[in-house]
């Protein structure tokens, strides 16, 4: 019975806000009041089919008793400038209709309903470019979920609920964009990096065909576009004359091309190799979609970034510790690789492992250990690794048929060879992921670091593991790491921590810094963005072919 009487329930709720608008008997009609009460019908508002969208857009006019919210020119002028804005946010300024707004308020004839439904417009495109501002274009959990302990605080919410955003801001629009829009530090310099990039000139270069890679000392025809492809990015100072055929790749050229490998997160080694002849053969507008879609991770993810809190930047291989909402160190980190991926995480830092012991996850036992130990036993007595069962019982090596081992672990003792290091940092999860130490230090000097197997590994851990601790707290933890073995060391004050994933940066300037899509992320993450613009503006054409007939 309940079950069938749930949906109207639920259709009966999402009525309420509407309901409640309608006009008392005695009063004269309102035009406002009676097109939302029709919507869609009456105008032709693109979210007039999203309940919490409407529910939104009725709760501010009645916070104004139904009358017009756009008085002047010059306010939907403020508007449209702040609409158009959006581009450097990386939205399409045309999903939020600025000039079907201007033509709908200035052909708007005197039939109260027409001039209702032009003001309805305007106020549905400003709450709906607020949102996205705050929220995100799109839903994340439905493209890039990220995995929340239950313990971890939820996203911190706005200073001000939107639609107070949006109410204060209809005198001041720049001042409600502003405050829709993340506060980060690192999403104003991203937005700063896509003003600049859109601002040059379009690329005149060709791009530079595929051969065998070239370095220092070799003559190749390839050359020539090498160096054109480099001068016009700066990278390379004496741009070659034109008409130039200079194909000897000279120690310039190899300077050059180390500048534009840290740049785009390649290892810079001066070498044109298959990878960084990809990262020259991107173009400028193929470089906006990615500071595009890392825009919309940014609003997706800005108000997990706690004013104290970790974050594991994935796809840069970095740790970053906030502080009062501002980077107060960073290390490099080593991250998974494609087939072992790190994940999305939130959650809290609530302790540390001293001295560790290592147990073999099962995909690293059944596809790394197994094979090395079938070839020859010793491999165990060589790494300090023990065999047990389930319950914790240690079992004898050369009893166990390993073609066909059956329910046993591996358990690594704490030591230099040990592959979490002196130290695990750990927080819950589902995936048996953490922070760690490790005895591979040579690999922090990468450029790529995707190496691990999910865990990420840090370089200089004991210094975070410091940041992390009370003051009370160093002194016991200095002793009890001293001895070399293992202890659980619980923290007096939880750190939480965010495991993200982003393929661009920019400094205060501007400057964009890129990375290599580990994870093959971008690619459909921007189909989904411009999908959904195209529907969008798809459902504005029909809607408004709706209403002629």
């Amino acid at each position: 019975m309940y079950k069938k009487q749930a949906p109207r329930l639920i259709n009966m709720l999402l009525l309420v806000p509407i309901l409640a608008i309608a006009q008392p008997a005695n009063e004269p009609p309102n035009p406002i009041r009676t097109a939302l009460e029709t919507l869609p019908s009456a105008c032709a508002v693109p979210l007039a089919n999203d309940p919490v969208a409407r529910q939104q857009l009725t709760e501010l006019y009645h916070r104004h008793q139904f009358t017009p919210l756009w008085r002047s020119y010059a306010q939907l002028d403020a508007l449209q400038e702040q609409l158009q804005a959006l581009v450097d946010d990386g939205l399409n300024p045309a999903i939020y209709h600025p000039d079907a707004i201007r033509r709908a308020v200035q052909t708007s004839t005197t039939n109260p309903l027409h001039r209702a439904c032009a003001d309805i417009l305007a106020t549905a495109s400003y709450l709906t470019a607020l949102r996205h501002l705050a929220y995100g274009r799109l839903p994340q959990d439905r493209l890039e979920p990220v995995w929340r302990s239950p313990g971890a605080a939820a996203p911190q919410p706005l200073d001000d609920p939107l639609l107070q955003i949006a109410d204060e801001g209809l005198a001041q629009l720049e001042h409600a964009f502003n405050k829709a829009r993340p506060s980060l530090e690192q999403y104003h310099n991203l937005r700063k990096a896509h003003a600049r990039l859109r601002a040059e000139p379009p690329s005149q270069w060709l791009p530079i065909p595929p051969g065998e890679t070239l370095r220092v000392g070799m003559s190749d025809p390839r050359v020539t576009p090498l160096r054109l492809r480099l001068a016009s990015d700066g990278y390379l100072l004496n741009a070659p004359a034109q008409g130039s055929i200079d194909t000897r790749f000279s120690q310039e050229v190899e300077q050059a091309l180390k500048a534009f490998q840290r740049q785009h997160g390649l290892q810079p080694d001066g070498v044109l190799g298959l990878e960084t002849l990809g990262a020259l053969n991107v173009t400028s507008s193929q470089r906006l979609n990615q500071l595009k879609i890392n825009l919309e991770r940014f609003r997706w993810l800005s108000r997990d970034i706690e004013p104290r809190s970790l974050l594991v930047d994935i796809a840069g291989g970095r740790v970053i510790y906030f502080r009062d909402n501002r980077p107060q160190w960073e290390a490099r980190g080593q991250v998974g690789r494609d087939t072992r991926q790190t994940p999305a995480i939130k959650s809290n830092v609530t302790r540390l492992t001293l001295n560790p012991t290592w147990t073999v996850p099962p995909t690293i036992l059944r596809e790394d250990k197994l094979p090395r130990i079938r070839e020859d036993l010793n491999y165990l007595a060589e790494q300090n690794m023990h065999v047990l069962d389930y319950q914790g019982n240690v079992l004898d090596p050369a009893q166990i048929d390993w073609s066909n081992p059956g329910n046993i672990l591996l358990r690594q003792a704490a030591g230099p060879h040990n592959p979490l290091g002196r130290l695990v940092i750990r927080f819950a999860n589902p995936f048996s992921i953490f922070l760690h130490d490790t005895p591979s230090q040579g690999l922090f000097a990468r450029s790529q670091r995707a190496f691990s197997s999910g865990c990420v590994r840090v370089e200089s851990v004991m210094q975070l593991a410091n940041l992390l601790l009370t003051e009370p707290e160093r002194e016991r933890f200095n002793r009890l790491l001293a001895t070399g073995r293992t202890h659980e060391f619980g923290l007096a004050q939880p750190t939480p921590v965010l495991l993200g994933y982003w393929t661009a940066e920019a400094n205060s300037a501007g400057q964009a810094h890129y990375r290599p899509d580990i994870y093959h992320r971008d690619t459909p993450l921007l189909a989904a963005l411009q999908d959904a613009d195209r529907h969008d503006l798809l459902r504005r054409t029909t809607l408004k072919e709706s209403k002629r007939h």
